[in-house]
This record gives structure tokens, sequence and C-alpha cells, in this order.
């Protein structure tokens, strides 16, 4: 956090003495890297601004601002550059020394609570490869919102009521003829994957519809009884959400993504959420009961008179259908009231799962909880990481919050949206997926659950390995016994999945190719992952041939061996004292990709030095320790980084 600070420090000298020697008050100072490095550190256009404001030349005015300018530690000098620029030199040893025992030191911890909800898959199938975007996104997300401090709730809501339960619910009974009893020797049997049998089933169920019109009847009848908790349809359906929501952990959890709650929808059918906030609502006149015209009987959010939804040819939303039934708009509201603390009762819970590392998954109940439980909602913000095709939806939950008087809380309640993932043919093939020769001309495939048509998560995290593996064994790695190869294997997997999810703009349909992410060479999971293993291996070597980095405090504390760093070096040490402000432009902009390209770019430039700047073999020990000083920064900056980003760090590769 040093350059933070020292821009901060920076910031305010400029505003103070701008005021003093002026008589002008300054709202906002541009500090930033200027675009070569000869150039300095940190430049400001003030001058050229504030030549504007009160008519005066901006060399002028830049000169009279530098005359005893009180530099802050580590800032050797300031100068004034082309049309008037002030620019800032840092004293680079002893920079260095100071964030060397600083990096990616996190800010203090805040008192600001934070939900996230993502991933969300229906449970009543396999997880596939668009639900990894949103998990991957969500998780980093949340690694990078805890890494700045906040007070993180990560929530995986489950929809265990709905029209895709309701349909592997009638598909048993109707097409499989098969009730509580048979289904559950299903989940037991070792013999299947009773979520991947359901991926089947349920594609069964939509093409037996699409021949059977009438039998879309069984669909609304099983609903209801879902919804009331009738019979053995209901317990069917339970069975069902659980068994599959069961097989979706332990998916997210081959990338190392954990939750803390499952909120489940029934329990906020069971809790009556959704009629207190109806209640709310009419009371604020924020819904109307429809007299007439289509939408006659029905519970509707008049929306059309909002800036939010101008121009939409129906922008009004149903919340309640005429025949009495809520939508999914009406429960999304009363939950995220309730994340918010807006909702004058709560869930209670019960332990669902404990983690491999003891972590505790709770799930809702409407029976009785634990008395262990921690606190659950009441955030402050709440992010909900959903499709893009989801937009308008979460809008209306926005404007809902908003008519009731919560306008704080509408802008607290934010949409993390991101597009679809498809496949590139070519991999589309290697995964076994029958294409037309007019598919294989296209620059990607998409995919459809409901014909069945796609890839299951599991299915392809497993090609992924399978191919990394063999990757490692071609490479001949001696030594390496056939489970390490294995584990090599499944962390480059890993990495490669999490970095393609991760490196491309939210609001890009990304077409995954299994080429692209597995790449050595280029922008890529492995890439980083190399880099890092290649430092760490430095100090390997260096502590089995007994060579001392020199890098205690004592010798840190003689800058004097510092004062030799080059132009290279120092890049190292200065792109690592900007991932601190990496993280919260990725945070605030939603971009994650700002990180991940940040730490590509770092990469890079560490490889780079490697080849020049030899640190084993250097026999001048005061320029051992101005190289290892500055491949230290690197190794504590990824290690650190590769952790927000939830990619594994091999001993070797």
């Amino acid at each position: 956090m040093i350059l933070e600070q020292i821009t901060d420090e920076l910031t305010e000298t400029l505003k103070t003495r701008v005021l003093i020697l002026f008589g002008h008050a300054v709202e906002r100072v541009i500090l930033q890297a200027p675009p070569r490095l000869e150039l300095g550190d940190l430049a400001t256009p003030l001058c050229l601004e504030l030549a504007k404001a009160l008519k005066r030349k901006p060399r002028e005015l830049a000169e009279t601002l530098t005359r005893d300018f009180p530099l802050p530690i580590l800032v050797r000098s300031v100068s004034v550059e082309g049309a008037g620029y002030l620019n800032f030199r840092f004293d680079r040893g002893a920079f260095t020394v100071a964030h060397i025992r600083t990096v990616m030191e996190p800010p203090p911890p805040s008192a600001e609570r934070v939900i996230v909800e993502h991933t969300n898959i229906n449970p009543n199938k396999a997880a596939h490869i668009g639900h990894i975007r949103n998990a991957v996104l969500g998780d980093t997300l949340v690694r990078c919102l805890k890494w700045l401090g906040h007070h993180v709730e990560t929530q995986n809501y489950i929809d265990d009521t709905g029209v895709q339960v309701a349909d592997v619910v009638v598909a048993f009974e109707h097409l499989q003829k098969e009730g509580v009893a048979e289904v559950e020797k299903r989940i037991n049997d070792s013999k299947i994957r009773f979520d991947y049998f359901c991926w089947d089933l349920y594609a069964r169920m939509a093409a037996y519809y699409a021949e059977h019109p009438e039998s879309q009847k069984w669909r609304l009848d099983t609903l209801h009884r879902i919804e009331r908790g009738e019979g053995d349809t209901a317990k069917l359906a339970a069975l069902i959400a659980r068994a599959i929501v069961q097989r979706h952990i332990q998916t997210l959890l081959r990338l190392d993504i954990e939750y803390d709650l499952l909120p489940k929808e029934s329990d906020i059918i069971a809790l009556h959420f959704w009629e207190r906030a109806f209640e709310m609502l009419k009371r604020s006149d924020a819904v109307v009961l429809e007299t007439e015209g289509k939408h006659k009987g029905c519970w509707v959010m008049k929306l059309e008179g909002s800036s939010e939804f101008e121009g939409m040819d129906e922008p009004d939303k149903i919340l309640v259908r005429s025949n009495g039934t809520v939508t999914y708009t009406g429960k999304d509201i009363a939950y995220q009231l309730w994340k918010l603390g807006l909702l004058d009762r709560t869930f209670r819970y019960k332990k669902f799962w404990t983690y491999p590392d003891r972590h505790v998954l709770w799930e809702t109940t409407s029976g009785e909880g634990s008395p262990d439980a921690p606190k659950f909602g009441g955030a402050r913000r709440a992010f909900n990481v959903i499709d893009v095709r989801q937009s308008y939806l979460q809008k209306v939950v926005k404007e809902g919050l908003r008519l009731l008087g919560y306008a704080r809380e509408a802008e607290n309640s934010i949409h993390f949206s991101y597009e679809m993932v498809a496949l590139t043919p070519a991999t589309a093939n290697a995964l076994g997926i029958e294409i037309s020769a007019d598919d294989a001309k296209k620059s990607y495939l998409e995919m459809s659950g409901r014909k069945g048509l796609g890839v299951k998560a599991d299915d392809l995290m497993d090609a992924l390995q399978s191919k990394a593996t063999e990757a490692v064994r071609e490479g001949k790695r001696e030594g390496l016994t056939e489970n390490e190869i294995e584990e090599l294997g499944r962390q480059i997997a890993v990495g490669a999945l999490r970095y393609f999810m991760l490196k491309y703009g939210r609001n890009k349909v990304i077409a995954f190719d299994f080429s692209e992410a597995l790449t050595f060479e280029g922008d890529s999971g492995p890439y980083l992952q190399y880099s890092t293993v290649r430092v760490l291996n430095i100090f390997r070597k260096m502590a089995e041939r007994g060579v001392d980095a020199r890098l205690d405090d004592a010798s840190l504390d003689a800058l004097t061996l510092l004062e030799g760093i080059t132009d290279e070096m120092w890049e190292l040490v200065r792109r690592s004292a900007e991932l601190p402000s990496a993280i919260r432009r990725s945070v605030d902009a939603l971009e994650l990709g700002i990180l991940v390209h940040d730490l590509f770019e770092l990469s890079q430039k560490f490889n780079s030095f490697y080849h020049k700047y030899p640190i084993l073999n250097e026999s001048d020990p005061e320029e051992r320790q101005r190289r290892a000083a500055c491949a230290e920064v690197f190794r504590r900056t990824m290690v650190a980084a590769l952790e927000l980003l939830g990619i594994p760090i091999p001993q070797r590769m």
C-alpha cells in the first residue's frame, strides 16, 4: 500500500499548496504513472487544468508549486516537464526495501458487511460450463473484497421450488414412474452420477412437453404441490434438489470455491417472507391490482415512469399472477430485503456440510435451527452475480427497493452481470460433441441445457486435467511420481480454467478453447503459474547451495546496496506496488480482468528480468542482493495475488 500512501500524501500536499499559493480550492488531483519510465514515477497535469481557471501559464504555475516542495518520504525529487506537468521520482532503493516489507499488505479491516450471491445453479441437473464463469467471477470477487478488508458473506441461492425442479419431478413421476423410494436408490447408487442422470431426464421431459403440450398441466400441478409442501411430490422435490446441490458443491470445490450459506426458496415461502414484502409494497403503493386488460387480476409494479425502464415496450412487471402464484421477481425482492436487513423476519439455520478445510456450510431452514449458527444477512451492500439476461429483473428488484423508500439500499443492490460461455468448434469436437459442417465454420457454439446440448462442468474439468497431465508427461518431468504428475496436471487445469474465465471483459461472450487456456507461452493461468514457480526455484536453489540472498532486516537496512537498481529491476518493483490499486479498481469497476491483465504484464517483466539478470551465479554480493530483492518483491506479489485469483501454485513445473 506504499504507493497509495505516497499518492494520497502528494494529493493532499498539492491541494494545500494550491490553496495557499493561489487561493484556489482543488477538488481532484490526478496522479498516475507517466507513459515512459524516464519521465518519473508519478505525474500530474494539475497545472494545465489550473491554468484555465487562473488565466496563467501552466509552466509558471508549476515552477511556483515546485519551489520548496515538501517531498514525502521515499520521494526523491519533483520536476516540471513539458507544458507544465509535475513529475515525481522515487528513491528506488528506499522504496524497494519499504515495499519488500509490505508487499500486498491488505488495508485495515472494515466494519462493512457485504453479501456476494453467486453460482445459483438450478438444483435439477449437473452444473455446466456457464455456471463455472459465474462461480469463478463470484469467488474471485469474494476473495478481493475480503483482501480489501470487508466482512464478506458468500451465498449460493437454491431455487428448490422452481419450474426446473418441477420438470425433473414430473419426469420421475410420469416418465420413469418412480417415487421417493426409487429415487433414493438412484441417489445412493455409486454406479451412476445422479446429476448426470437428471441432466438427460430433464432434456427428455422438455422433448415430451413439445410433443405432448397437454402434459404441461403436470408441471403446473407439481409446482403447486411443491410450493404448498404437499405429499410425496414435495418430498421428492426436496430429495432431488438436495442430492443435486450436494453434487454442485463437490463440483465447484474442484476449483476451490466454497460458500457460507445456502438460502433456499422453499424457506422464503415457508417463513412468509414474500407475504411480508407484499404488505410493504402495497402499503407504499409500489404495486397495483390490475382490474382490466391483459393483466387483469395481477398485482403489477408500474415502471413506465422510471428512467431505468424508459423506451421499453412493456416495462411493467407482474409480481403476483391472477391465479395467486408469485413470480420469481417477487420472491427476489423479498430475499433482497432480507439480505439488506430491511425485513422484520429472518431464517433459521442448520449445518449442510463441512468442507475439508473445516469451513462449515450452512443452509436455511423453516424448522428448528442450530443455536451455533452465525449471523447472516443484514449487509450494507449486496452483489448479485447473475448473467446479463437477468438485467431487466435485477433492475426491477432495485426499483422495488427504491419505491419502498430505500434509495441507499437500492444503490447498494449491485448486479454483477456477465455474458454467456460458448465453445470453439475445436473444443466442442474434442469433447465429443457432434457438430455440423456449418457449425464447424462458426467462431463459437452456443449451449442449451433444455435441449441437452451443453458441456457438464465436471466433464470439462476432467478433459482439461487430462490434457494438462498429458502435457506434463510429455515434458519429461524427471523425478515425479505418477501421483505428483496427476496433481500437477490438476493444478495446471484449475489455473487455466479460472484464468480463462477472468481474463475477458465480463460483458463479452467467451468461447472456451483448450489450447488457448492451456498455453504456457501467453496470456494464461499456466503462464502465471510457471513464472511463479520460476522465481520460487531461484530461492530454493540458493538455499540448497548455501548462497545468502541477504534479505534479512539488517541487510535490507543497508540502503546503499540498492542504489544501482536499473530500469528493468525498478519496473518489477514499481508494477508490484501498483497491484493494490489494481485490486481496488477491479472491484469498483466489477472488471476482474484488470487485475488479471496487470499480473500477466508483471509476469512478462519478470521473465525478461530473469533472462537478463541471473541471480544464483552473480559473483558480486551487492549486485546479487539488488537482483534478489527485486525477485523477492515479485515472489511475494505473485503468491498473494494468485491466492486472490484462486490459482494454485505448483511446487514445480
